[in-house]
């Protein structure tokens, strides 16, 4: 009997992934309910059976919507219908202080999933992503001007986490659910046109495919696969630079300041990550003002970061300190 495209293609793509996993192996995979999580523990599911893996279905609850918790009840039993060995709900508090909703939601996810592949000794936790996904965030990338690190999109693997469905249309897990008879959950947040992403999906994606012809998504998810790659490298070199003008004290200037602009500010943002600025809130207006400091110095006092930092020049040291707190009696210099 011939497998339906649509299926061959999201069981390819998670086989390719866990392939390499030994017999015995725990994988978590993390499921909404939607379309494309469903698609991706049954794939799993199917998978397994070849090297004898464990599988467990993961719900996460972010108390976000109204019925949530019955819902997440739902999937949990959705999960166990499935063949999932194991089954579970993870309930989180989703603190959105300065970071947006759809951020803090998935700082949450992430945060719990990883505690549960730790307790449970997992090898993967499989996220459901698509190449529909990855060419919305390279667009949204390219929209808000946030550099390479933005437009090398979504990573394939990073930590326990693996996408084995980057290279699978939307399409494709709506058409997989279909031809296995499996119910999906239609999330009222990804019809919302309050979400950027949202009508990046339903409006200026369909509009580009329109006006420039189609194949935009896969196009868009391509450039993020090459940039990626590029992104890699230089933060591998960033890496060993940081390594040699670290110390005790600061970041050495002599040292620093010669270094190719790729590679010095990739040192500064690495330095003022470590010290404690979020990374969510770091842009690169911060790191520029850090720059020149190097290479413009002109008696500048200091620059202030978020994460309550500032970067101070110091003879042949940069640093990175906390501000003093208001009524220290120290007046604050803004950025730039």
């Amino acid at each position: 009997m011939t497998l339906h495209p649509s299926l061959a293609a999201v069981r390819r793509g998670v086989r390719a992934v866990l392939e390499p996993l030994g017999a015995g192996a725990v994988v978590v995979v993390a499921c909404s309910g939607g379309a494309d999580s469903v698609a991706l523990l049954s794939a799993a599911v199917h998978e397994s059976r070849r090297s004898a893996l464990r599988v467990v279905g993961v719900t996460v609850d972010h108390g976000l919507q109204e019925g949530s918790a019955a819902r997440a009840v739902e999937v949990v039993a959705q999960m166990a219908e499935m063949g999932a060995d194991e089954t579970l709900t993870a309930t989180v508090s989703v603190q959105a202080a300065g970071i947006g909703p759809e951020a803090a939601a998935r700082q949450a996810r992430y945060a719990v999933l990883e505690e549960v592949a730790e307790r449970l000794g997992a090898a993967l936790v499989l996220l459901g992503h698509t190449l529909d996904d990855q060419a919305e965030t390279v667009l949204l990338g390219l929209a808000r001007g946030s550099g390479g690190r933005s437009l090398a999109g979504m990573r394939r693997e990073f930590d326990v986490f693996a996408r084995p469905l980057l290279d699978v249309r939307r399409d494709d897990t709506v058409t997989a659910c279909q031809v296995e008879g499996l119910a999906v959950w239609q999330d009222p947040h990804n019809s919302d046109p309050a979400f950027t992403r949202v009508r990046v999906r339903r409006r200026v994606l369909p509009l580009l495919e329109d006006e420039l012809g189609p194949g935009i998504a896969t196009t868009l998810a391509r450039t993020a696969d090459q940039l990626r790659d590029d992104m890699a490298l230089l933060d591998q070199l960033a890496d060993e630079v940081l390594a040699r003008v670290a110390g005790p004290h600061g970041l050495s200037i002599p040292l620093l300041t010669p270094q190719h602009p790729a590679l010095r500010r990739r040192v500064i943002r690495s330095a003022a990550l470590l010290a404690g600025a979020p990374a969510s809130e770091l842009f690169h207006e911060h790191v520029l003002a850090v720059d020149a400091l190097l290479t413009d110095w002109h008696g500048q006092k200091w620059i202030d970061l978020p994460g309550h930092l500032r970067a101070v020049r110091r003879d042949a040291l940069l640093g990175f300190e906390p501000a003093p707190s208001p009524g220290d009696g120290e007046g604050r210099v803004p950025l730039g």
